[in-house]
């Protein structure tokens, strides 16, 4: 039997000035609460959906128990972008 403890609501961001760059948070409008280093990085927040987290949850790049540990311990979680492998574009020189 689960609880409402299992689930949790977030909703996600994309950055405006970073591309693949998301924030997950843990109130809806807690773009006030975010750090002022953290938000002159991301930029001006755009809208994306919102979700209910739980564990059974995929995403698509994050670990959802991740995710959801952040938003419980500190609000936020911010996806950063993929980081591109050079070999895939320019071959393996080994």
């Amino acid at each position: 039997m689960s609880d409402s403890t299992d689930k949790l609501p977030c909703w996600i961001y994309k950055s405006t000035r970073k591309n693949e760059m998301y924030l997950y948070l843990a109130k809806e409008d807690g773009l006030d609460d975010l750090p002022e280093a953290l938000m002159s990085r991301f930029g001006r927040p755009e809208f994306v959906m919102e979700l209910e987290l739980h564990a059974e949850r995929k995403l698509a790049r994050e670990d959802v128990n991740t995710v959801m540990a952040n938003l419980r311990e500190r609000g936020f979680h911010l996806q950063m972008p993929p980081e591109l492998d050079p070999d895939m574009y320019y071959g393996n020189d080994v």
